[in-house]
């Protein structure tokens, strides 16, 4: 089986070539470079391995939420791949992908990426018989929303518990384990996921791949930024 796999949702950018069982990878923290790098990125992995596009069984993909732009450019390329070559997408969620970033230990990992605007995006998880389970819906909301079943005991992971001078671990502290704030998803973790999905049949159309954006808005008008300014101040 060979698969190639995108990550741009967030300012990682990272390419990943699964051929066979071994994983080949491409990964840097590189803001608004994520369209420069990728596909070259893809090339460099397929000659390093001596695999020709023709011979990528499917295209995975993280489609978010995260960055629009970021989540927007992994499913053009994958998309515009796929299409060239007659191949299915196999898309994943990047909080799902995010995940797995947690300690081999973890069974219930909340996953968050800093949405910007006093949101993050949030997931939880849980692993059942070796495999992530998400619980409940993922959610874009302010970090005093987020709330755990009481009780329970989770490990937090991404750049959410970072966000808003870290409300989110502030607030969840008590059940959070540990924290990894500076955890980014990556396209060789992604293939962890989309691999076993590509093999119970779970590809898909290009055509029909849809991103996960969990909001509309993509920037906030003049009066919710004075709103912003006046909350943060009052803290």
């Amino acid at each position: 089986m060979k698969l190639l796999a995108f990550e741009t949702a967030t300012e990682a950018c990272s390419v990943a070539l699964y051929v066979d069982g071994q994983v080949l990878e491409r990964f840097e923290i590189a803001p608004r470079r994520h369209a420069e790098l990728s596909l070259p990125w893809a090339e460099a992995l397929l000659a390093e391995a001596g695999v020709a596009r023709s011979q990528l069984d499917a295209i995975a993909l993280g489609r978010g939420p995260g960055a629009f732009t970021g989540v927007r450019l992994a499913i053009a390329i994958a998309q515009g791949i796929a299409l060239a070559l007659d191949r299915p997408l196999v898309p994943v969620s990047t909080l799902q992908v995010l995940a797995l970033r947690a300690p081999t230990d973890a069974d219930q990992v909340l996953s968050s990426i800093d949405a910007r605007m006093g949101e993050v995006y949030v997931a939880r998880q849980v692993r059942v018989d070796g495999q992530w389970q998400l619980q409940g819906e993922e959610i874009v909301c302010a970090p005093e929303a987020v709330v755990l079943p009481e009780g329970t005991r989770w490990f937090g992971v991404g750049t959410g518990f970072g966000a808003a001078e870290g409300l989110l671990a502030t607030r969840l502290a008590d059940q959070l384990d540990g924290v990894d704030a500076q955890a980014l998803p990556r396209a060789s973790d992604l293939l962890t996921l989309a691999v076993p999905a590509f093999a119970r049949r779970e590809g898909m159309a290009p055509e029909r791949v849809e991103p996960a954006y969990l909001r509309n808005n993509v920037a906030l008008t003049l009066v919710e930024q004075q709103a912003a300014r006046a909350a943060k101040a009052a803290r």
